[in-house]
């Protein structure tokens, strides 16, 4: 008997091995995620939070139907950036700069930097009032320290370095779930809503304020600074592994790198929109279920939670948008740099130090002290995301319509061109935009 129950309690435990064995690696995992992750929660800036809580203040749940299908769109076209910047070892613009005239790259470029610049004045103004509604003190003071944080963490950090602290930003996104958490969240009412939005229209709103909503959940979800940052993270990915450059060719190799953008990307964007799905849920349940319909800044919407959900929801849905916004300042000043220095050939990496890469810095600096000043001026914040939104929309089409066509080329990416599943989720995104894009100039 004795020997029996020995024999079972070794059994039991290589089966408890076996079985954690065949266990994802969580640690492994994390090492895999990176640009994909750090692009998806990039995203959910400040002034998407912003966007979010106008659509679940104002229409409840009848636009989660936008994020559902976004998401594989969203997937797909990052997809493709990122297998862009890797594959050939060159960020978005300079692809862009190769199959463009130069009068189209310089415009397009121009106008990704204009749209970049207003979405940080938006998103430190932000910062700033969420900072203020916690803890009190000058409104200025914060902008010009949220500023300066922004630009020392990427000109004094090196690129390894500069991944680490982005990655460990994005667990700021959790506090969106800890506001769905505490809220109580009638899930069968939501999920009726969302399938049946016409159902369920506000009485005071129209079909002008529906299409320009949806526009704006589409416009904040499917973003060109999301496009270039990603591609040229791969890019400098590949700069920081010697040996890298040559192992493209090696089929195993790419493949499993492949694999890896895969990996990253979906976990990255599918983060992103069940995040984006959180602040929608919570700013309905807890803002217009109480009557509260015209929310125009997320600091608005973290005010207006403290009297229905409590200090705690307050606070967390706060500091969620402080901590976005130290995520995606940075994103949106380097993905500018990134397309102004490929344009005109300049170095562009973060693993180059300020007097390597002088031009690349200076426009990181320049549009995060640009977009600081207009804060300090008290930028309208719903002017600063109309004309982002406006922007994005002009450039979004053409980038992404260049982007499937070098995707599809194997003149720039030899046989590693994109597969028949990822041409139709690509242009499908691009048909949606196209549409958005339309809407919003017929409805503006």
């Amino acid at each position: 008997m004795q020997q029996l129950i020995h024999r079972n309690a070794f059994l039991l435990s290589r089966a408890f091995a076996s079985a954690r064995d065949r266990l994802p690696d969580t640690k492994a995992l994390a090492k895999r995620l990176g640009p994909g992750l750090i692009t998806g929660a990039a995203d959910d800036d400040p002034s998407g939070i912003a966007t979010y809580s106008q659509a679940g203040s104002q229409f409840r749940f009848g636009l989660v139907w936008t994020l559902l299908l976004t998401t594989p769109l969203m997937i797909g076209i990052q997809m493709l950036s990122a297998r862009i910047g890797w594959v050939t070892g060159q960020g978005l613009a300079a692809n862009i700069a190769k199959v463009c005239p130069r009068w189209l790259t310089l415009g397009l470029v121009a106008l990704l930097v204009v749209a970049n610049t207003i979405n940080i004045a938006a998103d430190i103004g932000a910062m700033a009032e969420a900072a203020r509604m916690l803890v009190g003190g000058s409104r200025v003071l914060y902008i010009v320290g949220f500023g300066a944080l922004c630009v020392l963490g990427q000109v004094c950090f090196s690129y390894e370095r500069s991944v680490r602290i982005l990655k460990r930003l994005t667990l700021a996104l959790f506090s969106y779930f800890a506001v769905v958490m505490v809220v109580q969240v009638p899930w069968r009412q939501a999920t009726v809503e969302s399938l049946q939005p016409w159902a369920f229209f506000p009485a005071d709103a129209n079909f002008s304020d529906y299409a320009s909503m949806v526009v704006a959940v589409l416009g904040t979800t499917i973003s060109p600074y999301l496009f270039f940052w990603q591609a040229s993270q791969e890019v400098e990915e590949i700069q920081t592994r010697p040996h890298a450059a040559e192992l493209r060719l090696v089929p195993a190799y790419a493949q499993e790198h492949l694999f890896r953008i895969k990996q990253d990307t979906y976990i990255g964007m599918s983060f992103s929109n069940v995040i984006a799905l959180c602040i929608v849920v919570a700013t309905a349940v807890t803002l217009n279920m109480h009557g509260i319909t015209n929310i125009q800044t997320s600091g608005q919407a973290a005010e207006a939670l403290r009297p229905v959900a409590g200090e705690f929801a307050f606070a967390v849905f706060a500091l969620g948008i402080v901590g976005t916004g130290l995520l995606a300042v940075p994103v949106l000043a380097g993905s500018a740099a990134y397309a102004v220095s490929e344009v005109f050939d300049w170095k562009a990496s973060l693993s180059h130090g300020f007097h390597e890469a002088r031009g690349f810095y200076a426009i990181i600096i320049a549009a995060t002290g640009i977009g600081a000043l207009m804060s300090v001026f008290e930028l309208d914040p719903i002017k600063a995301l109309l004309w982002s939104a406006i922007v994005n929309g002009v450039i979004s089409v053409p980038i992404m319509v260049v982007m499937m066509w070098i995707g599809q080329s194997p003149r720039v990416m030899g046989s590693l061109t994109i597969s028949g599943r990822h041409r139709f989720f690509g242009w499908a995104a691009t048909a949606v935009m196209a549409v958005a894009v339309a809407v919003m100039f017929v409805t503006a």
